[in-house]
């Protein structure tokens, strides 16, 4: 094993193992490969993630912490809360269309990734939820949307309501023509939907 001239971190180690992920998937990448990846012993990788789980926990959340660092961006813009809206959905469409377009291997490692990570999955589409429940209650205070009792069950609503364009069941429609056309006017209809 080669020695390292870098500190070994937790970040590295992420990196290593997304890259180790692609070329084995999911069922074949072991933490001794991550380690040889790196030019250190498995025992460097377990004294940053003490399981192989813990490991695979942490390299889901980093991928999927990408796509809610990139919304929160768009969810706290100083913009109109229905421009907001359409933003925000039209980037987690494009996200999750790029994902799966640009590195179909790595997309399917990580589909089998979350489905073993369901805590992880579960404070993901909470953040995701949470950043549309700020736009609802942006807009009701605005007067743009009408007024709701219970803003997250409308973001919630509005999430579930648009999952084909962003739950990784339905990525092989992503590419399928007229998949713009149908996202722009589900679009249309939750925004006309939460008008007063």
């Amino acid at each position: 094993m080669a020695p390292t001239s870098e500190i070994l971190t937790a970040e590295r180690i992420l990196e290593a193992t997304e890259d180790v992920l692609r070329r084995h998937g999911p069922a074949k990448a072991t933490v001794v490969d991550v380690a040889r990846a790196l030019g250190v012993s498995h025992g460097s990788v377990y004294r940053h993630f003490r399981t192989k789980a813990a490991l695979r926990e942490a390299v889901t959340k980093r991928w999927l912490d990408r796509t809610s660092g990139e919304l929160s961006g768009v969810a706290a813009a100083d913009r109109d809360p229905e421009t907001r809206l359409r933003d925000w959905l039209a980037t987690l469409f494009a996200a999750k269309r790029r994902k799966a377009g640009d590195d179909p291997e790595l997309f399917a490692t990580y589909t089998v990734l979350t489905g073993e990570n369901g805590t992880v999955v579960g404070e993901h589409i909470a953040d995701l939820t949470a950043q549309l429940t700020r736009i609802v209650e942006a807009g009701v205070r605005s007067g743009i949307f009408a007024a709701t009792t219970d803003p997250g069950a409308t973001a919630r609503a509005v999430f579930h309501a648009t999952a084909r364009f962003h739950d990784p069941l339905y990525a092989r429609e992503w590419e399928e023509p007229g998949t713009e056309a149908d996202f722009e006017a589900v679009l249309d209809l939750v925004v006309r939907g939460l008008r007063p």
